[in-house]
């Protein structure tokens, strides 16, 4: 069976001010997310399934989904911050999800076999795709080694136009991922070191060469049961407070620390660029040009 494409494109674009998921990028009005399903067919991958909202679903089908009809099947799956397991419920004055991993939760039903998750708004490059189509070719079988992550370097996701939350990976010497934390207002201070909050409020260094995740993960269908099981535990800790989000890579960590899990890290040497406010579209829409010119995409994406 051909992998899934898990998108996430329920995000509210506060920073960017709008639907960046739906902002032309390309020469010919093309989206970052259409570079990400034709890379996507390109290395295999079968179908493609959009985490969205419901307040956005007619105008994403018909703008973004709809441009994909007959190179690869399409489905939508909508993040509702009331789908919560059993016996939880949202508290009053809560209004936003609970974060990505609620998001690839609410695909639980729609998805049965291997998939990789990608953000909308993020430019992965070709390589990136190469390497999780590589990684499902080499899948045994085995649980334990059915979760893969695409890791870049810090410096090479920075924005110029303001801070950005990445995961924090390192990794043993088999290259397999030993330990993941969020941080979150990463940005240059004015002595020229990167500082981040970790989810315990302290501000730290970071160093720009550390691999960060960028949430192109690689799943196997046992992820579901482990990220439900881990969902609860989270719900039952800080399902109370207004703003908690439920992220992937704490998941990842939890998993690998327990044992149940081994998560080999590929990396990539694929340029990875995203808009995460409105002063990096410019870069992005000249990095694509430049990736044209250089033949790694055609002119009109077919």
């Amino acid at each position: 069976m051909s992998p899934t494409l898990l998108v996430l494109a329920a995000g509210m674009g506060s920073r960017y001010g709008g639907l960046k998921q739906m902002d032309p990028m390309g020469p010919n009005g093309e989206t970052v997310l259409d570079y990400s399903v034709f890379e996507a067919v390109r290395a295999g991958f079968g179908r493609v399934v959009f985490i969205i909202r419901k307040d956005f679903a007619a105008d994403f089908e018909e703008f973004v989904g709809g441009r994909f009809a007959g190179k690869i099947e399409v489905d939508y799956v909508y993040q509702d911050i009331s789908d919560l397991p059993e016996g939880f419920t949202v508290p009053d004055g809560r209004e936003k999800p609970w974060g990505t991993g609620h998001a690839i939760l609410a695909a639980r039903r729609v998805l049965k076999g291997r998939f990789a998750v990608i953000n909308a708004d993020d430019f992965y490059g070709r390589d990136s795709y190469g390497h999780a189509a590589g990684f499902f070719a080499s899948l045994s079988g085995d649980p334990k080694g059915e979760i893969a992550m695409v890791g870049y370097p810090l410096l090479n996701t920075l924005s110029d136009h303001g801070h950005v939350n990445r995961g924090i990976c390192k990794t043993d010497a088999n290259g397999l991922l030993t330990n993941v934390e969020e941080f979150v207002n990463i940005r240059r201070e004015d002595n020229g070191i990167l500082y981040g909050n970790g989810l315990d409020g302290v501000r730290q260094m970071i160093r720009q060469d550390a691999l960060v995740s960028m949430n192109f993960w690689i799943f196997g269908p046992d992820f579901f049961a482990q990220l439900e099981k881990s969902f609860i535990t989270f719900l039952k800790e800080s399902g109370s407070e207004m703003k908690s989000e439920f992220f992937i890579p704490t998941v990842v960590d939890e998993l690998i620390r327990s044992g149940e899990v081994r998560c080999p890290v590929l990396e990539t040497g694929s340029q990875w660029f995203g808009v995460t406010y409105p002063g990096d579209k410019p870069v992005v829409v000249g990095s694509i040009a430049r990736l044209i010119a250089a033949g790694e995409y055609p002119a009109i994406l077919s």
